[in-house]
């Protein structure tokens, strides 16, 4: 019997919606406080909160709730978790991804990708290796096994979750989503060749406090300089027919965010839902 689509993030997607997330510390209390919400996907940091594999772990566990699943009749997570590890593209540290991976994240964020080089390891962190005379052969996969407690987690057997633990798009049924940060004006210059010669990125996430910094306009998201810049982000995305997300969605600018064609939805912090459901009714989800 073929397994139900796993992770909310590509289903909503998929289905030609909006798909929403938001940040959140590596606290067993915050993965409490998340059981119930709307957002289809919980992005754990650990570029900024310093990485605390332990802690993830632990938020992944404490994000499930039996009552939840026996009630669903599935094993389909209320909400899908993502992590962000903490290395810059340059720093090439797939181990990251595969430890966030191995113990059940079905995505990753991986900051400050610059290059053809960077998107290329990101993907390929997050693949496990294969023949070169296989299909789907590229990016040529790196990823370790040892998925015990992701295959645990997902409430799959080991075989169902070698046949699904792949990256989306480029695998139809993959389950795990690649997004890759364009944080800086050398990543959008590359951003045509990444997307051309980079298969299986799931989403551009501008990240628009690293990119306003180079562009000498700290933190002010309005500011028509910084509005230019990402503007560019989203007509290569759209050129090339990937999704691009927003980090910093507000009730101030979720319509705008929405009308310029954002997909993958940056909601507020944990501690207030407005955002998320003023978002929600603008996109016509319920």
């Amino acid at each position: 019997m073929a397994l139900p689509r796993l992770n909310k993030v590509i289903k909503a997607l998929e289905g030609g919606q909006h798909a929403f997330s938001t940040f959140a510390p590596c606290e067993i209390d915050t993965a409490l406080n998340l059981q119930n919400t709307k957002y289809d996907s919980v992005v754990f940091e650990g570029e900024h909160n310093g990485w605390d594999i332990k802690g993830l772990r632990d938020s992944l566990q404490y994000l499930l709730n039996r009552g939840q699943i026996a009630k669903a009749g599935s094993i389909v997570p209320n909400i899908t978790p993502f992590a962000r590890i903490p290395a810059n593209g340059c720093e090439m540290n797939q181990f990251l991804a595969k430890q966030a991976l191995d113990v059940g994240c079905s995505g990753i964020v991986f900051p400050h990708i610059s290059t053809v080089e960077e998107a290329y390891n990101a993907v390929a962190a997050c693949r496990y290796p294969r023949l070169r005379d296989k299909p789907l052969y590229e990016p040529a996969g790196i990823r370790g096994d040892g998925p015990t407690q992701a295959v645990r987690y997902w409430g799959v057997t080991q075989q169902e979750y070698y046949e699904v633990a792949d990256v989306w798009p480029l695998a139809p049924k993959g389950e795990i989503f690649v997004i890759i940060q364009i944080e800086d004006t050398t990543g959008i210059k590359n951003l045509p060749d990444m997307l051309k010669n980079v298969p299986g990125i799931g989403c551009v996430l501008i990240g628009e406090g690293d990119l306003s910094q180079e562009l000498g306009y700290p933190r002010q998201y309005e500011h028509k300089v910084v509005l230019d810049a990402m503007a560019q982000v989203v007509d290569t995305c759209k050129k090339h027919n990937v999704v691009v997300g927003h980090p910093h969605v507000e009730i101030s600018n979720v319509e705008r965010v929405v009308g310029e064609g954002y997909r993958f939805l940056m909601c507020s912090a944990p501690r207030s839902y407005n955002t998320l459901n003023k978002a929600l009714g603008v996109v016509g989800r319920s």
